[in-house]
């Protein structure tokens, strides 16, 4: 009999670690080579890892609700035949690196913490704060005496921004590093201080009658998202009203001939996909992402398009190398993704790398929508519902009245990096591919 170690798999770019949800087996249990053995939750996706081998579960090593690693050992299986041994990659503990952090003057220390330590106790306790930490981190916070205060500025790179244990080696290389800042000397300087932090939310009132609901997981991965997108980027959004009338024929003359020659349905999305890929590639400053100082200009077109989920959540699948795809195969991407999304089938790699994002808000009958960009992207399209209204028309005898079909469309973009007049030219590039759309356009 061998031992062999059950490791988190790789699940894409810039999937680092997922949460263990429910154990499909148990200690004891023989599985199978490809049974699912494990649910896992990585941001807003939920999936099944299986295992490679057949064999007996000896130990589970991550519980329910713990956060593992990508290449993590998080199960051991008794297997027959020779030795197999698992690629786990080699990690330092803190203990080891422990002597090459650069540890702060206490000087420094003493004045990040003098102002307000006589007014209340800054030392951390997890039990009287909103910050998770495991207990790993929160043994290391505990022995380098890492106020709260200090906690709180750091970034965490975990799931749902958990500060991991890398992010506290971080900190603490360079803590030795700041600055000393002065202090308030008067009572009266702390007080001004406190003041000039914005003030904690009112607690909500609860009537009789009232329902709480507790957000679930993806709820809370939303709200988050959203706040810091708010946080992060100053939105500004344009708006233009589109003349579709072409759009909506082409599609009438070709939906049912293609559903029949190709089992698929052809809805207005991968249209209106390529009229945003096609501005992308006259204005591709609208591609990119921001990191500090720094504008990081994207090679790939990936098409994010949010999907409303059954559960009444919301998810982003991606179509990736939208720009290299046929209207026929943009088609089939969409359709894929919509119904593997609606059917909790999608992989953490399906909603990973988006360049840019479509929100349909039509969908539900709304005209217009203001969006919020999804971080670290720096603009969002929403497009609204098309209706048919009366519009002026021009012809060579003259303006004349007709019904047309028009859709608006909302512009949100990123104004640390995007002015109104790229924002501007790039709607109003999506519109003139759209009422220009050929008639004549194969599929």
């Amino acid at each position: 009999m061998a031992e062999y170690k059950l490791l988190l798999p790789s699940m894409g770019e810039g999937v680092m670690e997922a949460t263990i949800i429910s154990w499909l087996f148990n200690e004891g249990d023989f599985i199978k080579e490809d049974d699912s053995v494990v649910e896992i939750a990585t941001d807003k996706v939920d999936s099944d890892v299986p295992t490679p081998v057949s064999g007996k579960i000896v130990k589970i090593l991550k519980q329910k609700d713990e956060v593992a690693k990508i290449g993590e050992a998080i199960a051991i299986l008794e297997t027959e035949g020779g030795s197999q041994e698992s690629q786990e990659p080699e990690t330092k503990s803190y203990e080891e690196v422990k002597d090459q952090i650069v540890q702060p003057e206490p000087d420094v220390v003493n004045a990040l913490e003098q102002p307000l330590s006589s007014y209340s106790d800054n030392s951390f306790s997890n039990q009287n704060s909103d910050i998770y930490l495991s207990p790993l981190v929160k043994s290391i916070v505990q022995e380098e005496k890492i106020s709260e205060s200090e906690l709180k500025s750091i970034k965490g790179s975990g799931l749902e921004r958990r500060i991991t244990k890398e992010d506290i080696l971080g900190f603490l290389q360079n803590r030795g590093a700041v600055q000393s800042a002065p202090a308030p000397q008067t009572v009266s300087q702390a007080v001004s201080l406190v003041k000039s932090q914005p003030a904690p939310a009112q607690p909500i009132s609860v009537n009789e009658g009232d329902e709480i609901i507790q957000m679930d997981r993806v709820r809370k991965i939303i709200a988050d998202a959203m706040v810091n997108s708010k946080h992060t980027s100053p939105h500004v959004t344009s708006f233009i009203e589109t003349d579709v009338t072409n759009v909506v024929t082409w599609r009438n003359a070709n939906k049912n001939s293609y559903q029949k020659r190709d089992g698929e349905k052809l809805t207005f999305m991968p249209i209106f996909i390529r009229a945003v890929v096609k501005a992308i590639q006259d204005f591709p400053m609208i591609n990119v992402s921001v990191d500090g100082d720094k504008i990081i200009k994207k090679k790939n077109i990936n098409i994010g398009m949010a999907t409303a989920l059954p559960d009444g959540n919301l998810i982003v699948p991606v179509i990736k190398n939208a720009d290299q795809l046929s209207l026929s195969g943009l088609a089939k991407a969409i359709n894929d993704l919509a119904y593997r999304a609606r059917n909790k089938k999608l992989t953490p790699a399906d909603t990973q790398g988006a360049t840019y994002t479509i929100s349909n808000v039509g969908t539900f009958g709304n005209l217009m929508g203001t969006p919020i960009i999804p971080q670290p992207q720096v603009a969002i399209l929403a497009v609204g519902a098309i209706v048919k209204k009366p519009a002026v028309i021009e012809t060579e005898f003259g303006d004349v009245i007709a019904i047309r079909q028009k859709m608006f469309m909302s512009h949100s973009y990123d104004h640390r990096v995007v002015d109104g007049s790229l924002g501007g030219m790039f709607l109003k590039h999506v519109n003139d591919y759209l009422e220009n759309w050929d008639l004549n356009t194969e599929i």
